[in-house]
C-alpha cells in the first residue's frame, strides 16, 4: 500500500511527532485529517506554527481520544489511522495514572473498534520502547519481556495488547510501531535533549537534570516520521510489532557532553532530587535492535550512530535558540 492520495487520519496530530508526521505526509502526498485534542483556545497545538500551505491541505477535528462517538465521527471517510493520541510523560503518571489508563488503554480501543466497525484498511497504533523496562538483553528484539515499571509504561503495554487482540479476534489490519526516544524541534522539555538544550539557550552553565547514567536509543524526528509512513505502507507489518531505533546506544551523561560541544557551551550538571524517578522505576539501558524494521519495510535510521546524533542535535538546538521557539519553554522549571 502507498500513502500517497490515501485518507489519512492522525490522532495526537497536535504533539510533537504526530505534527512532523502530518507535515510529512502532505508532502507525500496523502489527503490528512489531523485529529487534535479539544481545547477552549481553538488551539492546532504545534500545527498552529505549521507552513500555511499545510494547514491549507489538511482538515482539523477537534475532540477526544476517550470519546468513542468523536473518534468514530473523525475516522467516517478514512483510509488509513496513524494512532500517535497519548498521555506520555512518565512523572505524571506517577501522580495521575487513572488518566492515563483513560486515555491510552481506552483511548486505544475506541481507535480500533471505530476502525474494525468502518473497515479501515490499516492501522497504525504507536507504541513506546519504555514498555521493555531496563533490558534483560541487548539489542532489545521485540521478543523482549514487556516490563511495566511506570504507569505511563503499564498503560502503553495495556495499550499494545488491545491493538493485538483486534487483530487476533477480528483480523483488524492493525500494525504496531514502537519507537525509541524520539527527540527534535518541538519536543516537550519533559524530556532530557530539550531540558538540556533549553537551559543552555536561556544561559544556563549549570544544568539541572535527574541521573546521568541509565542509556537511551535516542532517535531524531525524521526518522522516526519515517518510520510510521514505512510501518503503514508495508503489508507485512499487519499484526506485528516493530521497532523504530537507531541501534545506537549513549549514557544520558554522554549526550549532555554531546549537546554542549554541539552549541559551545562549557556547563556543569547538578542533581535535582525531584528529576529522580522512583526506585525500580528508572529504565538503566535501552538498545534497539531495528532489523524486523528492515526486513518488513525496507526503514533504517539516516541520523545513527554518534556522528548521526549529533547532527540532529544540531537541528533540534538551531530550532530551539530561536527566540520566537525558545520563549515557549519554561528553561528555569522543572516540567513534569
Amino acid at each position: 500500500m502507498k500513502i500517497q492520495s490515501k485518507k489519512v487520519v492522525v490522532t495526537g496530530a497536535d504533539g510533537f511527532i504526530g505534527s512532523h508526521l502530518v507535515e510529512h505526509l502532505v508532502r507525500e502526498g496523502a489527503d490528512v485529517t489531523a485529529f487534535v485534542l479539544y481545547n477552549s483556545f481553538g488551539s492546532w497545538g504545534w500545527l498552529d506554527d505549521a507552513p500555511q500551505d499545510i494547514k491549507d491541505s489538511i482538515r482539523v477535528v477537534a475532540g477526544d481520544i476517550r470519546d468513542p462517538h468523536g473518534v468514530r465521527t473523525a475516522f467516517a471517510d478514512a483510509d488509513v489511522v496513524l494512532h500517535l493520541a497519548a498521555l506520555i510523560a512518565i512523572p505524571y503518571s506517577y501522580h495521575s495514572p487513572d488518566t492515563y489508563v483513560e486515555t491510552n488503554v481506552r483511548g486505544t480501543l475506541n481507535v480500533v473498534q471505530a476502525a474494525r466497525d468502518l473497515g479501515i484498511e490499516r492501522v497504525v497504533h504507536t507504541s513506546t520502547s519504555e514498555v521493555y523496562g531496563t533490558a534483560r538483553f541487548v539489542p532489545i528484539t521485540e521478543e523482549h519481556p514487556l516490563q511495566g515499571q511506570s504507569p505511563y509504561s503499564a498503560t502503553k503495554i495495556g495499550a499494545d495488547q488491545i491493538a493485538a487482540s483486534f487483530h487476533a479476534s477480528f483480523e483488524t489490519p492493525v500494525a504496531t510501531i514502537r519507537p525509541f526516544n524520539t527527540y527534535g524541534p518541538r519536543q516537550s522539555a519533559r524530556a532530557v535533549i530539550p531540558t538540556v538544550i533549553g537551559q543552555i539557550a536561556a544561559g544556563a552553565s549549570k544544568i539541572q537534570l535527574g541521573s546521568l547514567t541509565p542509556t537511551r536509543d535516542f532517535n531524531f524526528v525524521k526518522d522516526t516520521v519515517r518510520g510510521f509512513v514505512a510501518v503503514a505502507e508495508a503489508d507485512a507489518a499487519i499484526g506485528e510489532v516493530i521497532n523504530i531505533g537507531s541501534g545506537f546506544e549513549v549514557s544520558i551523561g554522554d549526550t549532555v557532553k554531546l549537546i554542549a560541544e554541539v552549541m559551545g557551551a562549557d556547563v556543569s550538571v547538578e542533581l535535582d532530587p525531584a528529576r529522580i524517578r522512583p526506585k525500580g522505576s528508572e529504565v538503566e539501558r535501552l538498545l534497539a535492535c531495528n532489523a524486523k524494521a528492515k526486513e518488513l519495510t525496507g526503514w533504517t535510521p539516516e541520523y545513527g550512530d554518534t556522528a548521526g546524533l549529533a547532527r540532529g542535535l544540531k537541528e533540534t538546538s538551531d530550532w530551539f535558540v530561536q527566540p520566537e521557539n525558545l520563549r515557549r519553554y519554561k528553561t528555569g522549571m522543572y516540567n513534569v
